[in-house]
Order: C-alpha cells, then sequence, then structure tokens
C-alpha cells in the first residue's frame, strides 16, 4: 500500500485506512434504511456492516440527513470512537446524536478549521456550502500525505474546490463527487408524465454538468462518483425505482461514470462499490467478489429480492407510526406546530406570503390551510375558498410522526411519501426552508448571510455575441455564475441550484427568489474586431 486506503462503505460512505488513523465518512449501513424506511442503500451493503468496518477511532459525518447520520449504526461504535462534524448555525445534528444516547465525543469544526488526528501530521476539516440555506459540507482528509476530498452531498463552489487543493498544497488525490440530486420535485408533484420526464431530464443534466464544470477548475487525481438512486423498497414508493433510468432524476453511478469519461476523457474516473477498494497512492482497486455478476443495466429481480429481506424493517416502521385517531388532536397540533413555525421569522414569512393547503388522510385528517406571512400566520381547520400556493397531500400517520418530533420536514419530503402541486408553478424556497430548519438559529443565519452579500459586484457572461453585465453571486445561494452560470435565449441558468434568470429584467422564472441584479448596459453586442 503506498497510500491510504479507502474502502467504499455504499452510498457516499467511505472507510479511510493509514497509518495511524481509521476513519468512517457518513456511514450508512443500518438495515432499517432512511426517512420512514423509504430509502435504503444500492446495491445492498449488508456485506460490509462487520465489526472489522465498525472499528475506527474517528467517524466524520457531513450533515444530519439519516441516509448520512445513521444513528442505529453509531450506537454500535466503540465508546473510544470520536465523531467529528461541522457547526452548522443549528444543533439539529448534535440534538439527533445526544437524542439517540450517544454519549461519544463530538468535535464540531468551523469552516476550514484544522483538527489534528494524530502526532503525524494528518488532519480533517469540514468546506460547507456558502450559503446557510443548506447545511452540507464536504469533508477534506490528509492522512500520509495524501488528500480525499469526501464532498458527500455539498455543491462545492469552483473557489472551495481550489482552495481544498491549496490547503494540501498538491492536487486532491481521492475526490466523491454526488451526481444525484435528491428531489421530491418533480416525481412527487401531479404533472402529466412528460412533464415529469421534461424537468427530470433538466435536473440530471444540470447536475452533470455543474460537476463537470467543477472538476475542471482543479482536477482531482481521482474522481470516484457518488449517484442515486438509493432502492425504493416498500411497494407504497418502489414506483420511484425506475427513475434510475435515463431521463429520470436519480442517475446510478454506472450513468453517472460514463458522463464524467464522455466530457472529461482525461479524468481517471471510477466506480465504487460496497467493500471495493483503491489505493490512493497508486489508483489501484481490489473488487469485492460480491458484485462479480452484478449490473446496472438491469436491477428488477435483484430490487424484488432486496425487498424481500427489508420487509420486515419497512413493516415495522408502519407499526409503529399507526393511523391516530379524533382522540389524537392532530388538527389542534398541527395548528399549534404552524402559528409557531410561523413566528420563527418575520423575514421568512415575507417571502413565503403564500395559503399552503395540506390534505390529511386518515381517521383525524381532513383539508387544513396554512397561510404564511407576508405579516401574520394563520390556521384554518375548515375549507376556504383561498387558492393555495401550495397544496401537500400526506397521510396523517407521516404528519403525526412530524408533531411529535420523530421526525422532522425535510425527512418527510425526502421520503417522498407525499403529493404535491403548485400554483403558480414556482418554486419557494423560503417556505421549504422555514419547514426544512424549524429553527431560529438557522433562520436567522440566512436572513444574515441574503441581507449582507455585495450586490454590486458583477461579471460579464455571453451568448454568442452578446454580453450580459449581471451580479456576480446568485441571489439564492451565492454561487458564483462567473463559473457556475450558463445562458441560453436569453436566460441565466445558475448551475448550483438550477434557477433560471430573465436577463432583461433580472426576474426570477421558476422559483421565488430575489431577481438577478442586470445592469441597463446588459444587452449589448459585442463589437466585431
Amino acid at each position: 500500500m503506498n497510500g491510504p486506503l479507502v474502502t467504499s462503505l455504499g452510498h457516499a460512505g467511505l472507510r479511510i485506512d493509514a497509518p495511524g488513523v481509521r476513519m468512517l465518512c457518513d456511514p450508512w449501513m443500518s438495515p432499517g434504511g432512511a426517512f420512514l424506511a423509504s430509502w435504503f442503500p444500492f446495491p445492498d451493503n449488508a456485506h460490509v456492516r462487520t465489526p472489522r468496518m465498525l472499528d475506527a477511532d474517528w467517524v466524520a459525518i457531513s450533515h444530519e440527513h439519516l441516509d448520512h447520520l445513521d444513528l442505529p449504526l453509531l450506537q454500535r461504535l466503540s465508546p473510544s470512537t470520536r465523531l467529528v462534524i461541522p457547526r452548522y448555525p443549528s444543533r439539529e445534528m448534535r440534538n439527533r446524536i445526544a437524542g439517540a444516547g450517544i454519549r461519544n465525543v463530538v468535535i464540531e469544526l468551523d469552516a476550514w478549521e484544522r483538527f489534528p488526528l494524530d502526532d503525524r501530521g494528518d488532519w480533517v476539516t469540514v468546506i460547507p456550502e456558502l450559503s446557510p440555506m443548506c447545511h452540507d459540507a464536504a469533508i477534506l482528509v490528509f492522512v500520509d500525505g495524501h488528500a480525499v476530498l469526501h464532498t458527500n452531498d455539498a455543491r462545492l463552489s469552483v473557489s472551495q474546490l481550489r482552495r481544498a487543493a491549496e490547503e494540501v498544497d498538491r492536487p486532491i488525490d481521492v475526490m466523491g463527487v454526488q451526481m444525484s440530486g435528491a428531489s421530491w420535485h418533480p416525481i412527487c408533484y401531479d404533472y402529466p408524465p412528460e412533464v415529469i420526464e421534461r424537468i427530470s431530464a433538466e435536473k440530471r443534466l444540470g447536475k452533470f454538468r455543474a460537476v463537470t464544470r467543477l472538476l475542471r477548475s482543479a482536477p482531482p487525481k481521482i474522481v470516484m462518483p457518488y449517484a442515486g438512486p438509493p432502492a425504493f423498497l416498500d411497494p407504497a414508493v418502489s414506483q420511484h425505482n425506475p427513475t434510475a433510468e435515463h431521463p429520470g432524476i436519480f442517475p446510478h453511478q454506472g450513468q453517472a461514470l460514463d458522463f464524467l469519461r464522455e466530457r472529461l476523457p482525461a479524468q481517471t474516473s471510477l466506480v465504487l462499490l460496497p467493500g471495493d477498494r483503491l489505493d490512493a497512492g497508486t489508483g489501484e482497486v481490489e473488487r469485492d467478489p460480491m458484485w462479480a455478476d452484478f449490473s446496472f443495466d438491469d436491477t428488477s429481480d435483484y430490487l424484488r429480492a432486496y425487498a424481500q429481506r427489508r420487509a420486515p424493517e419497512i413493516a415495522a416502521v408502519h407499526a409503529a407510526l399507526p393511523d391516530p385517531g379524533p382522540e389524537s388532536r392532530l388538527a389542534e397540533r398541527f395548528r399549534e406546530h404552524f402559528l409557531s413555525l410561523g413566528a420563527l421569522s418575520d423575514y421568512f414569512l415575507r417571502r413565503i406570503g403564500m395559503t399552503v393547503r395540506f390534505e390529511v388522510l386518515g381517521r383525524a385528517g381532513g383539508t387544513w390551510d396554512v397561510r404564511l406571512g407576508p405579516d401574520t400566520t394563520e390556521v384554518d381547520l375548515t375549507p376556504s375558498d383561498r387558492t393555495p400556493g401550495y397544496h401537500l397531500t400526506v397521510e396523517a400517520r407521516w404528519l403525526d410522526a412530524v408533531l411529535t418530533g420523530r421526525i422532522r420536514w425535510e425527512d418527510l419530503f425526502l421520503s417522498l411519501r407525499i403529493r404535491a402541486s403548485r400554483e403558480p408553478d414556482v418554486y419557494n424556497d423560503y417556505l421549504v426552508g422555514l419547514l426544512k430548519h424549524a429553527d431560529q438559529d438557522a433562520l436567522e443565519a440566512v436572513e444574515d448571510y441574503e441581507t449582507h452579500r455585495d450586490p454590486a459586484e458583477t461579471v460579464v457572461l455571453s451568448e454568442g455575441e452578446r454580453e450580459y453585465v449581471v451580479s456576480r453571486y446568485c441571489p439564492h445561494a451565492g454561487e458564483d455564475l462567473q463559473y457556475g452560470g450558463i445562458i441560453h435565449d436569453g436566460k441565466l441558468r445558475c448551475l448550483g441550484h438550477n434557477f433560471e434568470f430573465d436577463l432583461e429584467t433580472g426576474a426570477c422564472l421558476n422559483a421565488r427568489c430575489d431577481p438577478l441584479a442586470v445592469s441597463r448596459e446588459a444587452a449589448t453586442a459585442r463589437t466585431a474586431p
């Protein structure tokens, strides 16, 4: 072995072994899956869930999503194993860890703060996304003179990747990149099939292009694509398994690898399946014999057998969350919940400014309207004549789990156990952000970030012979548009989150977002030489 040994744990999980360092990164291996038993690792990684694989000195965890923060697995760790997490504005990660009875030492790191792993010069740091609207971070590990950058779900900017290479004073040896989104839009929305197909294809291609541009800016020696899908084994959500196929929204690793090899032929790119091991120094790969006959081409039989193996865990989740009856006071608790949420942030309330209608299915359910902003929050438990901006349909059992604190809104959305529509069909990031965080400190961090950016800095982007002078940073999440913006037919698309802007007016076309600043000299013709 000439460098650290990197072992795939499945999904976006890695194990890193080097002299004096044994670290797990985002291990997700518990048999109960995640998000109300909707997601399971694909392919199945049960064979690597062994005492030897869990024997580690360190576990680095990027964010609180339960396909990365595997609480049942953390409960099995040795008490001496230490946890490394990013310091986010919200304490949600710390609270989830403590709430699960995990008493291991937890070390919270600020962005770019180096934490020594031993006395040999090995260290770890975290690189959070620029905008605090998303609590995602990459993990940079420098061990035995080599650098492993584990991006997890984080959308790093070009400047962040370049700084990572500067931090280690060498090209990144191994970089894991996420090439699949984790979105309930459009597949949980009431769109015609052709609209779902179009939006899914756009999102897939946008993600692929964003990662490709990032890798071109500071090419690592070896890149490993992570991708979807998780396996959807519960019959109630199994219809989403085909979304792995083109042009579905959850590409599998083989499709991501093909795209990278086509667009970046000089870049060494490879896929690791659970149990495969990579020498970060030599680039040599030792394949786990488990996958000798595995193929991404046709997985229907594989998924059927996998679902049978996990049926007890899925049944247990349903049994633990029965349909609540009238005695549950579900409607009253729903009202109290949203009145409390609406009091957390005037800034978010003004930017939501709509009615959200909940169609709650079950004995204690009903049709309930929540008016969020712009000035007050109102909850109407009888059908009203208001036109809702968003319409969400959910079973009472899952809503009850949110109201009791067993899961969060983000967990429910990622479970795909909802139906949704919106009118007009415009994404409202502040509504999703309020539900996702439900935390005053987190919401204040977003407000501070968005209101203290310098709107005066601009960048010149071109389409053919036309030049546009626009804000350098996307008004949504601060993506640097010099590297993360593309122009087509007079519209700018930010590759960070696929927000689109009209280059004549600056208006956001597909989401509730502040406008892009476009100067009056924006649409000038370039003078021919």
